[in-house]
């Protein structure tokens, strides 16, 4: 995806409508989505690999060029079926006013291709993240994973919706609270929590399930602890893309070795610096450890 944001001032209301009247000054454009991962990743000095799909058009080669800069080895799918997606935010006075997005779903002959192309290009990498925006775009994810775990790869997974069958068997799977609850329905203590926690690790065969919990940090489960880490957030700002910062702070510190417990800890302090920052951003090795 491509995050574009738009910087103004707002002096008045529109005489149209009971709307602010925002004069553009200044426009900004950034990677988002899974490139926003993979951002993320090599700004902590990871090697990565970015397979996604785009459109043939300039939001695309927008997409690409920035790849390009940040060094990241791109494997975009341009499909000229549909158009790239981009997010548009509108921001008046430090605060985000409006988000228009532009989204079509990718044609089944460029899903078919993207398949292929990450079964060629899995041998070369150590961890896989796979980031679902339920955009269309993995809609293969089932045979990815199953792909994955014969080579012996790491996997996390970022999921989305009410059905996370499709994710059996990955290494582990990071919904946030909202995900959680439409999974596997509400709970009304931390003991009933970590009950459908564990089941549902289970019952995916995970090696694990990391639920981000906003202010009430991350809690880590796995078949033999339940760990829970508190929220180190200085001041939330904007928590577009923390998701993304955790999960590639998780897949760079446990490609580097770290276990996992250690390496949860350090995404969750990565989290509470990313939200201090307006919008998709990244974590530097120097802010985690400095």
């Amino acid at each position: 995806m491509l995050d574009r944001y738009w910087f103004g001032e707002v002096n008045r209301i529109s005489p149209e409508a009971p709307v602010p009247v925002v004069r553009v000054e200044r426009r900004e454009e950034r990677l988002g989505g899974a490139a926003n991962v993979a951002r993320n990743a090599v700004a902590l000095g990871a090697q990565i690999g970015l397979l996604g799909v785009v459109g043939k058009d300039e939001a695309g080669d927008a997409v690409q060029n920035m790849l390009e800069e940040l060094r990241i080895e791109s494997f975009l799918n341009r499909d000229a079926a549909i158009s790239t997606i981009i997010k548009l935010r509108v921001i008046g006075r430090h605060q985000q006013l409006l988000r228009i997005d532009f989204e079509e779903a990718p044609s089944e002959t460029i899903l078919r291709d993207k398949l292929t192309q990450f079964n060629a290009l899995l041998p070369n990498y150590d961890v896989i993240v796979l980031s679902d925006y339920a955009k269309g775009s993995l809609v293969n994810v089932a045979q990815m994973i199953e792909a994955g775990r014969r080579l012996g790869k790491y996997i996390l997974v970022d999921p989305k919706g009410e059905d996370f069958s499709r994710y059996k068997g990955a290494s582990i799977l990071t919904p946030n609270k909202s995900e959680m609850r439409h999974v596997v329905g509400s709970w009304k203590s931390e003991q009933e929590l970590t009950e459908k926690a564990q089941q549902l690790r289970q019952s995916l065969d995970l090696e694990a399930l990391l639920l981000t919990r906003s202010e009430e940090g991350m809690t880590l489960y796995t078949a033999a602890e339940v760990l829970h880490i508190p929220t180190v957030a200085r001041e939330v700002f904007d928590v577009s893309g923390a998701g993304d910062t955790v999960i590639a702070t998780l897949a760079t510190m446990i490609g580097a070795g770290k276990p996992i417990a250690e390496a949860v800890s350090i995404a969750n302090r990565a989290g509470g610096i990313v939200v201090g920052k307006l919008g998709t951003a990244t974590v530097t090795m120097e802010e985690l450890f400095g």
